[in-house]
């Protein structure tokens, strides 16, 4: 990722519209600002949010708060709490979210 041709700037993320997004069980409310290929977000997982896909895009995920468990398409399970991330490459392992309690995330993808 190469961030380029952008001025300082800051972000009131609670005046950036929520988009809904239906998962397996569950939602995420999602916060997003783009900076030219780079996208930016808040995540809200409600509890029982399980995703409805296997991600294949690369990210840097930290979480802020709840739980997160991110399942691999080859098994492994990650449990990650506030204070935690992870980051993993396009196309590199397919991932999926589950948030038995609920989680705040922040994503840069």
């Amino acid at each position: 990722m190469k961030i380029d041709n952008l001025p300082f700037g800051t972000t009131d993320w609670a005046n950036v519209p929520e988009t809904r997004h239906k998962g397996e069980t569950g939602h995420a409310l999602w916060r997003t600002r783009q900076f030219g290929e780079v996208r930016v977000r808040m995540l809200e997982y409600s509890p029982g949010y399980r995703a409805d896909h296997w991600c294949q895009k690369g990210h840097f995920l930290l979480v802020t708060e709840g739980e997160l468990i991110t399942e691999l398409a080859d098994g492994r399970i990650f449990t990650l709490k506030p204070g935690m991330s992870y980051q993993v490459a396009d196309g590199a392992e397919a991932h999926r979210s589950v948030a038995p309690y609920g989680a705040k995330l922040f994503v840069v993808d």
